[in-house]
């Protein structure tokens, strides 16, 4: 959360937010791995990743070069 962060009490912001919800994709993505039939797992799994989906768009709309930047530094495809 630290390298992401715009300020020292920034703890909200979007680059945060997508940080923490991609952690928790790559977490429930290997759990995945080993219980294809947790379904429960793999609905938590598509609403975090239409949620941080979401928050990206919101992102590239309001300032294009913090977006690339994020996409870049947490290795996430457009």
């Amino acid at each position: 959360m630290g390298n992401y962060r715009l300020h020292d009490k920034d703890s909200g912001s979007t680059e945060i937010q997508v940080a923490v919800l991609t952690e928790r994709v790559k977490e429930l993505t290997n759990h995945m791995a080993g219980h294809r039939h947790d379904f429960g797992a793999q609905r938590g799994l598509l609403k975090l990743v239409g949620h941080r989906r979401k928050l990206l768009s919101y992102l590239s709309r309001e300032d294009i070069g913090r977006y690339n930047k994020l996409i870049s530094r947490l290795g996430l495809r457009k």
